[in-house]
This record gives structure tokens, sequence and C-alpha cells, in this order.
């Protein structure tokens, strides 16, 4: 067992920069990652939009962070986070696979995980052509056809702000309405750019490098009809809900409707001594640049709750 100062659960780009932090302020932290560092963000190919490091891919961006975490002296731990309870002398209790923590604050950077449509390829093209955020990869298709799943308000935002981009937009609807709220419909409908096809689901997309066919089904008549496009012309962005992983926390931190973790702008939950950082908590905008600003945020109130100097 190990008395830490702080335990930052999670090594997205929140997890690390809040360990890289939380070294300036002379803390005594473990930042523990279950499976790889960086998180979500490993998995994206093309990454434009991070200040200072253009033209990157997850991987590279996510190295350099960890690298600079362990320039300074920062500690990573490789394992899975069993549990985390709260002790009555008001620290922590914080169970891995290999060791057991007692940490007078925490900080929760477990992030959170587009869900899935679940059609066949989905898997095999993330990245490739299959797309879970707008804002990261609309550029890339620039004068070419998308096709986004969903109708709720984020998919049919995430569509409008496609139309920036792509020459055409068709958002593919299982029900024979839309969700969003009446306001971003009449949106929709105005905008010559945009196609709603009612009643119908995604089954499979097949390809060499990238997508060149997708199979729909017409959910009233379950007929299916492939189309075949020129490879690399079209992309298809799911936007169905994503899962926050807070399986950890959930029977004593406060969570929103959807499962977010509550936090105020200090990243401070309803728990003293546990914060929250990144794609877990509730917040308008999840992009790396705003993780890195959560975890920066959160190692700098932890100082400032352990009685530390912080950064002016």
């Amino acid at each position: 067992m190990s008395d830490k100062d702080l335990v930052i659960v999670g090594g997205g780009p929140a997890g690390l920069t809040a360990s890289i932090y939380a070294q300036r302020a002379l803390l005594d932290a473990v930042l523990v990652e279950q499976e790889a560092i960086g998180g979500q963000v490993v998995l994206t190919n093309e990454i434009d939009n991070y200040p200072g490091v253009p033209h990157t891919d997850g991987f590279t961006l996510s190295d350099l962070m960890q690298k600079q975490a362990l320039d300074l002296g920062a500690k990573i731990s490789m394992s899975d986070v069993n549990s985390i309870k709260k002790l009555p002398d008001g620290r922590f209790s914080v169970r891995s696979a290999d060791e057991t923590y007692n940490a007078k604050a925490i900080i929760l950077a477990t992030g959170a995980t587009p869900r899935q449509a679940g059609f066949i390829g989905e898997k095999d093209y993330a990245g490739r052509g299959i797309s879970y955020c707008a804002t990261c990869d609309g550029m890339f298709y620039r004068n070419k056809q998308v096709f986004v799943i969903g109708g709720g308000n984020s998919a049919c935002e995430e569509a409008l702000f496609l139309t920036r981009f792509a020459n055409s937009v068709t958002i593919v609807v299982r029900k024979d309405h839309l969700r969003a709220q009446a306001s971003i419909a009449k949106k929709l409908k105005e905008n010559p750019k945009i196609l709603i096809r009612y009643l119908t689901s995604i089954v499979k997309v097949e390809g060499d490098k990238l997508l060149r066919t997708v199979t729909f089904r017409d959910n009233a008549s379950d007929k299916e009809t492939t189309e075949t496009y020129e490879e690399g012309s079209f992309g298809v962005f799911v936007f169905v809900g994503r899962v926050p992983a807070t399986d950890l926390v959930k029977n004593f931190v406060k969570l929103d409707e959807r499962g977010y973790v509550i936090t105020n702008d200090r990243m401070e939950t309803n728990v003293a001594g546990l914060f929250a950082a990144g794609d877990v908590r509730q917040k308008p905008l999840r992009q790396i640049v705003t993780a890195t600003a959560d975890g920066a945020c959160a190692a700098n109130s932890v100082a400032a709750y352990l009685g530390q100097p912080v950064e002016g």
C-alpha cells in the first residue's frame, strides 16, 4: 500500500496534463492507466487543430505528452483500477490490479467513448472513413459526400457543421422522425446540402484502404440495397451518443442525466478531494485542447486543496 497526495486515473490528454502540472506543484502523484497512454486520442490518424503541433497524429501527440510528463519526474503505472472508495479520514482508497493507494485527492480522467452504431465494418474502418467527431475530422471531407447516423440534437448539429465542408450530407435516421429540437430540424430542412433518409439504417460498409460501398436497410420493408462510390469519396459519421467511464464513482459522485460527472470550473465534484477532467465530465465541447485545459485546472485545484503553491 502506498500513500500519495494525488492519484490520477486515466492517461489521456487530461490525465497526462494533470500529471505535468502535479509535478510542477511538487505533489507526490501517480497516474494509473489501464490500456494505452493517450486514450482515445491514439486512434486518431490526423490532428490539425491542436495549437502549436500542426499536422500530427494521435500517437505522436500522446507520446510527446507522455515524454514531457516523464521528463518532469511523473510516475505512470499501467494497471487497471478496480475500485475507488472514500475513507472515513477523508482520503481515498484506490485499488488497482498491482497496487493499492491511499490518496488525499483523486483526478478522474477516464474519458468517454463514442457509442458505436453496430454495423458491419464499423470497427475496421474507424479513422479510415468512419468518424465520431465532426469538429476533428470534418475538414478531411471537403467537397465529398458524408452520411451522418443519428436523429438527435448532436447528430443534427454535427450534420449542419459538416455542410461547411462536404458537398452533401445525408442524415440516416432509423425511425420515421427526428428527435432533435424543432428549431434544429427547421435548419436542416432549410439547408440545401442536407438530405434526410428516414426509416433507414446502415448495416455494412466495405472498401480497401478506404470506404467504397455502403449497404442500407429500409426499416419498413427490411430490404437492403448497396451503393458504390469512388474509394475515399465519402465518409460516415456516427452520432448515437457517448458512454462516459464513470463506473468507478457512479455510486457516490453526482452525475448528469447522461452519466457525465458534474463539476464546477475548478473541476471539483460534489465530493471533497475528488476532481474530474476531460471527456468524463459534463461540458459543451470535447476536444484534445479542452481535455488538456481541464487537466491543468484540475491539478492546480488539487494543489490548492492540499495547501500547496499553485501556478500563477
